[in-house]
């Protein structure tokens, strides 16, 4: 069988995406992959030929993908998972695609994709804008799903954050009209900073109003760390936009 980390594609981490900035580039993540572990490798050896999305920069036929149209749903960053196997556990009637760049956690999602034996879930190893870009036609997500992406605390990082006005554009093209964004944070100062940006960008409406969040949506689940945080007292803000 062929190695997936010699293959081309989507297997090795990825370069990350860089913008320029001056004479520097900004990095819109950075890799902290962890430890790499047996069950992990068996995954991408075993389970990537099924659920693995290679990544080609050309435009991807996703109907083709999982042989139905249904409804399109990206979650960018899945971390571990959790969340795109309980979507894809919980509605059979949309498609789920999750994007994420740390290899160990896309490693334990193909794991739980082929424990539950999904049909309807994908995964691409690789960045999200370069797939955003080149490989999802304009208007042909139903929802574009973000949950706890890294809020970069430091003042002189904002910067580096992934929410920014020309990545909001970026997202506004590839959902239909009448499409969804929701994002989700446990860090106020970035939930502050993504209703600056989104609420200002052409195209998207808040749901909750101006500078709104609404409660915890019932197909996000809830973490572990979220549980922990709320009994500390920390917040979390779920942000939900409308594409119109």
């Amino acid at each position: 069988m062929t190695d997936p980390f010699n293959s081309p594609g989507a297997k090795m981490p990825p370069k990350p995406f860089t913008k320029t900035e001056g004479r520097r580039e900004i990095r819109s993540f950075v890799l902290r992959q962890g430890r790499f572990t047996d069950a992990q490798q068996r995954a991408f050896d075993e389970q990537w030929p099924q659920f693995g999305l290679d990544y080609s920069g050309e435009l991807r036929d996703y109907a083709q993908v999982f042989g139905n149209a249904h409804p399109l749903v990206l979650e960018i960053g899945t971390g571990n998972g959790d969340a795109l196997r309980f979507a894809a556990k919980q509605d059979a009637t949309r498609n789920y695609i999750g994007l994420e760049v740390h290899a160990p956690g896309v490693g334990r999602l193909l794991n739980a994709l082929a424990e539950d034996g999904s049909t309807n879930a994908r995964v691409y190893h690789h960045d999200a804008v370069e797939v955003l870009n080149f490989e999802v036609a304009d208007g042909a997500l139903d929802e574009i799903r973000i949950y706890f992406p890294d809020p970069w605390h430091k003042k002189r990082h904002n910067k580096r954050r992934l929410v920014q006005p020309e990545f909001a554009q970026l997202l506004v093209r590839k959902l239909r009209v009448g499409g969804r964004l929701h994002l989700a944070t446990d860090w106020e100062p970035y939930a502050e900073h993504m209703r600056d940006v989104l609420d200002a960008a052409a195209g998207l409406n808040n749901r909750a109003g101006a500078r709104g969040s609404v409660p915890r949506p019932e197909w996000r689940p809830q973490t572990h760390f979220e549980t922990r945080g709320q009994k500390l007292g920390h917040g979390v803000w779920d942000l939900l936009y409308d594409r119109v």
